[in-house]
């Protein structure tokens, strides 16, 4: 009759609560509730004390503060969370990148501004009727100059030519008021006159200079826009579901536990963000051409190309090429009578001397080389500051953002409980995600919005490449360019679906980490086998009873 008093000691034996803490008493839930409800929900269904963790499908299956509900709600909210801190981090990079732009734009467009008015200011007094009768002539070259860097399809040469050529025909007629001179006429005095450079060399010299400087200015500047807009595309994709449930591991799932204070393992941090940004970390190898390339172009503006003397001087050069022409006024007069025959004679007769040159053009050169030299400066600091952008954003993520404990600490959340974490980290970029522990990544299926602004920093590589040895390309506008280049998830629910998904129930503590064996954190791990103990413990009272009862 023993069996009563010792089946029932083993019963409660087996039944006592098996928690690693010193008492049988359950701990509060105040700081999750507290944090729950700072992120804007309902404290309705929250626990005051911890309760069993079968139900959870992204947190470890130990004792818990969060229910189902909660678990979701923490999930959304670490994607919505982590989706913001990308964008904040690629709006810090479009910032400095857009800031480059708008001040080299300022500089540029002012430069060419100047030296549209000086031309405005000065012709009219120095060349009279030459100019005033002409003045379309002028407006339309510098419009077309701004057409042609603002990425309009034009071609600077074509339109250099174009300009010579109306100048030319324009002059002659002004220059020989006593003669009818009709548009045949014309022609065939321009195909003489080219002959004999009525300029001078002033159309060939602008020419090459002119079409070097604005093909990289002009790239230079859309280069930063197309920096720009790539992080911005990027920063908007979206988050896998295996990315939401790793992440909330990361960030909720250590306050569900009962371990707010608990900061993240860095490593595992690393882990976590690397296989999020894992197609992202693949822009690392175009950018750095992009971020290179602009710097190399930024040396040609403020050097061999020397921008800020050929773009602020064309007004003088053309009043240059005017003079040449008024001075061999004669000789070019008689080399195109002899190749076109003599024009007849106009009834309207000569006009005033109002027509001819006033005086000799003496237009002074206004520099602004030091402006330029020091925005130079300032961009190829930027830019070598952002080379690296991609590859060490999960880095600059995991340490100002989620916060994670320093590398060496051994007390900070594994994923599975206080204590060190022992995988190593992955490397950057999508082919080397294949191994890692923390996030499902399909390396063979790459996000083709990623993909897409890939190829545009190639475009863009390219477009300087050309740039930077004088050569012209054909150009659009950005927005042209990035057509078509949505932004979002491009892993379908349908198809990530079907990818292989490690539940917690699945994945392998001790491949994590050593939890530390003091304290709380082993909770977690003894807690899931409570199940089985409490079997085990019963199996061992129903054995004694027999012997007992015998």
């Amino acid at each position: 009759m023993r069996f009563f008093p010792w089946g029932f000691w083993l019963l409660c034996v087996a039944s006592a609560p098996g928690r690693g803490d010193s008492g049988s008493k359950a701990r509060s839930c105040a700081e999750v509730r507290q944090l729950y409800g700072a992120k804007g929900f309902s404290l309705s269904g929250v626990p005051q004390a911890e309760i069993s963790g079968e139900h959870l499908r992204i947190c470890p299956q130990g004792y818990t503060c969060c229910t189902s509900e909660m678990e979701e709600n923490f999930a959304n909210k670490s994607r919505s969370e982590f989706e913001a801190m990308m964008k904040e981090a690629g709006r810090s990079v479009q910032t400095t990148l857009t800031a480059q732009y708008r001040s080299f734009d300022s500089y540029f467009q002012d430069l060419l501004n100047k030296s549209e008015k000086a031309l405005y200011d000065a012709f009219p007094s120095i060349y009279g009727e030459l100019y005033t009768q002409n003045m379309k002539v002028f407006k339309d070259l510098y419009s077309e100059l701004r057409r042609y860097y603002r990425g309009s399809n034009i071609n600077l040469e074509e339109a250099l030519n174009e300009f010579w050529t109306r100048l030319l025909e324009r002059l002659f007629k002004l220059l020989n008021p006593q003669y009818h001179i009709t548009d045949e006429y014309l022609d065939c005095m321009v195909k003489h006159a080219e002959q004999h450079k009525p300029f001078g060399e002033v159309p060939r010299d602008l020419k090459v200079k002119a079409t070097r400087a604005f093909i990289a200015a002009r790239s230079y500047a859309q280069g930063f826009l197309v920096g720009s807009d790539v992080v911005k595309k990027v920063s908007q994709v979206s988050l896998s579901h295996e990315c939401t449930r790793a992440i909330m591991k990361l960030m909720y799932c250590p306050h569900c536990r009962g371990m707010s204070s608990v900061k993240p393992c860095n490593n595992y941090c690393l882990n976590v963000v690397k296989g999020c940004l894992a197609n992202q970390a693949d822009l690392n190898t175009e950018w750095k051409y992009l971020m290179d390339s602009l710097v190399g172009v930024a040396d040609r503006i403020d050097g061999p190309y020397n921008v800020d003397t050929v773009i602020g001087t064309i007004h003088m050069r053309i009043a240059e090429a005017i003079s040449n022409l008024q001075e061999n006024k004669d000789s070019l007069t008689a080399k195109v009578f002899q190749g076109c025959g003599n024009p007849k004679i106009s009834t309207k007769g000569s006009s005033s001397e109002d027509k001819k040159r006033r005086g000799k053009a003496t237009l002074e050169p206004k520099s602004s080389a030091q402006a330029l030299e020091m925005l130079v400066l300032d961009a190829k600091g930027n830019l070598t500051a952002l080379k690296t952008y991609w590859i060490t954003l999960p880095g600059s993520l995991c340490s100002k953002k989620v916060m994670a404990s320093s590398a060496a600490d051994d007390k900070c959340w594994n994923g599975m409980t206080r204590g060190s974490y022992l995988p190593e980290v992955m490397g950057d970029g999508l082919a080397n995600q294949i191994n890692n522990p923390e996030v499902e990544v399909d390396i063979t299926k790459p996000d083709m919005t990623i993909r897409q602004q890939i190829m545009q920093l190639k475009i863009m590589t390219n477009r300087l490449g050309n740039a930077n040895i004088g050569n012209d390309v054909d150009f659009q506008d950005a927005s042209d360019d990035m057509s078509g280049s949505g932004s979002g998830d491009s892993c379908p629910d349908d198809v990530c679906g079907k990818r292989l998904s490690k539940s917690p129930s699945t994945r392998q503590p001790e491949t994590h980490a050593i939890p530390k064996q003091s304290g709380h954190g082993i909770n977690g791990a003894s807690s899931r086998s409570l199940p089985s103990a409490f079997l085990l413990l019963l199996s061992v009272a129903f054995i004694a009873a027999q012997h007992l009862w015998r």
